[in-house]
Parts: C-alpha cells; sequence; structure tokens
C-alpha cells in the first residue's frame, strides 16, 4: 500500500496558512526554496504533511471545482469552532447521522475549505 505522504496547497501567504494549521497541531517539519517558490510543510502527529506552496507566479488563487475540502478529526466540533481562527464558515455545524459524526466546514487563509469531523458514539 502506497501511504498517503503529503497534500500540496498553493497559498498566497505562507505565514498566515502556517498559522491557520497549527491551531491544529501542525508542526513546522521543513521549508525549502525551489527556485523562487516558498514550499513550507507542516506535519500533523502522525507524519502527514501539508505542503504550503506559496508561488510569486499565482497571482489570484481559484480553488474550482476539482477539489473539495480535507478533513481533520476532532475531539469538539463546537469548541474548536469556538477556539480557532478562520476565514469563515461555509457550512454547519451539523450532525450527520448517516455518517455517525457531527461536522462543520470552515475556510482557510486562502478559501481551501478545511472540515472539522467529530465521530459521534453509537
Amino acid at each position: 500500500m502506497a501511504p498517503v505522504l503529503h497534500l500540496c496547497l498553493n497559498v498566497a501567504d505562507v505565514d498566515a496558512s502556517e498559522s491557520f494549521y497549527e491551531q491544529f497541531g501542525f508542526e513546522r517539519s521543513r521549508s525549502l526554496d525551489l527556485g523562487g517558490v516558498e514550499n513550507r510543510f507542516v506535519a500533523d502527529d502522525n507524519g502527514i504533511e501539508l505542503q504550503l506552496r506559496e508561488h510569486p507566479e499565482i497571482e489570484t488563487l481559484d480553488t474550482g471545482n476539482a477539489w473539495d475540502h480535507l478533513s481533520l478529526g476532532v475531539d469538539s466540533v463546537d469548541d474548536e469552532l469556538d477556539r480557532i481562527e478562520h476565514g469563515g464558515l461555509v457550512n454547519g455545524p451539523m450532525d450527520v447521522d448517516v455518517a455517525g459524526a457531527r461536522v462543520a466546514f470552515v475556510e482557510d487563509p486562502d478559501g481551501h475549505v478545511v472540515e472539522l469531523l467529530e465521530e459521534l458514539a453509537g
């Protein structure tokens, strides 16, 4: 099986994006400049990384419709919404009985949608 290593997100401000994901326990794992393109990696406790890529030639970010959201597991959706700073609430919070979860969707500083998912007992 091929493990998930990282997901690359184009971002407008790598510092703002790093701060957003640090709210969920991601920590900087490495940073590199590839031909003038800032690439900062933040990792979760399992070692899965988000690559935050600030490219000077990309003037406008367009999330389009080919990608939908990144899901992060949390202990309490409502507590996380009270605790974190985000770019806006897209949907929720709500219980999704068929999935056995409470969810809310927020935006990161660049409009990438992040799902906060709390597994419900039962």
